[in-house]
């Protein structure tokens, strides 16, 4: 069993001059996971043509199922990418779209995921509908009513975020899903910051699909992510990539598509090793991100952003400046990372604010450094 905070920083190779309070954006990656990765790669490098024909398939297939009882899904409906926002852009280009037909996003979709539904509905001659999401300290029923008005006869999809990126909101997934499949609604979800921060059962969210990283809080090496896709949905689901495996199936599609360095997913199942050696991370986690957003939003006498209920191993804090719009938002960001602090900063409801991530090796201490930082840079600027 191993510790937290300060006792397990030897096992990542973080540098120790940053405060690093930022796992939401790319993680980190423990030694032993990127040992095992180095291993893989290893092993791939000393016949690669053997690997790639005798032994790629089977590996994957190891990795897969691992990842698939650790989401408590079916490994035929899980697919490896290398991150959600490939996943999102495969299911949307699967869609035939007709003129007139509805996209609905949340009002604080990701950024990358907007723009790529907005090609697809801008070539079928459909539109995007945006669902407000309330902010600050959104309710469950607040947001459940601002998707609820969302929806028409003509929504032929609705991409829903489990976690919001910019403000940090775990949102109630189960019922916005129950809500849309009520009004006979297809339903994406981008769970790009869920595994390893809220436990996961995926069949029974009721989804049509969901995409998630692996490289964000399950410890994976950058680029390991999936796409699990429901039954009903797999034969007309696509990877953007056309290749040897086209018209045999879902998994021979995404199995392969060309070559790649398969070793960020063949090392997964030594992340969710090291994730289920920290006993209770996530209730951990989110206690210790909760507290750190009270504590900053009493000492600059601010707000947070998230009720309890709708938090998880994050939290978002308006900073005390009178700045707004995100090219201040970026400006403030690039200063904290000249401070050495990693914490993005984002624009919202008229104001900026901070996110911070409360990771296993973080501890109390981390985020009275980071208002020290936040601090001191803002007064450089006065």
């Amino acid at each position: 069993m191993m510790g937290f905070g300060a006792a397990l920083q030897a096992e990542f190779p973080l540098d120790p001059g940053w405060v690093t309070v930022n796992h939401g954006s790319y993680g980190a990656t423990p030694r032993r996971v990127l040992a095992a990765q180095a291993a893989w790669r290893a092993r791939l490098e000393a016949q690669p043509t053997r690997f790639m024909t005798l032994e790629y398939e089977p590996a994957m297939a190891a990795a897969g199922a691992a990842l698939a009882g650790f989401l408590g899904a079916d490994a035929a409906g899980l697919a490896f990418l290398e991150n959600a926002t490939t996943g999102c852009n495969a299911v949307l280009r699967s869609l035939a779209l007709a003129p007139g037909e509805e996209v609905v996003l949340l009002g604080h979709a990701y950024g990358a995921v907007r723009k790529a539904a907005g090609v697809v509905a801008a070539a079928a001659g459909a539109r995007l509908v945006e669902a407000a999401l309330p902010f600050p300290r959104p309710s469950a029923a607040a947001v459940l009513a601002g998707l609820a008005a969302a929806l028409t006869p003509r929504t032929r999809l609705a991409v829903l975020d489990h976690i919001t990126s910019p403000s940090a909101l775990v949102l109630p997934l189960g019922e916005m899903v129950a809500l849309c499949r009520a009004r006979g609604v297809s339903v994406l979800v981008d769970g790009a910051h869920a595994p390893g921060q809220v436990a996961l059962a995926l069949p029974a969210l009721g989804a049509d699909w969901y995409v998630g990283n692996c490289h964000k809080w399950l410890f994976a090496p950058k680029g390991c992510a999936f796409l699990w896709t429901a039954p009903e949905r797999r034969a007309g689901t696509h990877p953007l990539v056309v290749s040897h495996g086209l018209g045999q199936g879902y998994q021979a599609e995404f199995g392969w598509t060309g070559t790649r360095d398969p070793t960020a997913f063949l090392s997964v199942e030594a992340a969710i090793g090291f994730h289920a050696a920290l006993p209770r991370l996530m209730d951990r986690n989110h206690a210790l991100a909760a507290a750190a957003g009270a504590m900053l939003a009493a000492r600059w006498g601010t707000e947070a952003g998230a009720r309890p209920e709708m938090q998880g191993s994050m939290a978002v804090v308006r900073l005390p400046v009178a700045a707004e719009g995100p090219a201040a938002a970026l400006a403030l960001r690039r200063r904290l990372l000249a401070a050495r602090l990693d914490a993005p900063v984002f624009a919202l409801a008229g104001g900026l604010w901070l996110r911070l991530s409360a990771a296993a090796y973080n501890e109390a201490a981390d985020y009275v450094r980071l208002a020290e930082r936040v601090e001191a840079v803002l007064a450089a600027e006065a």
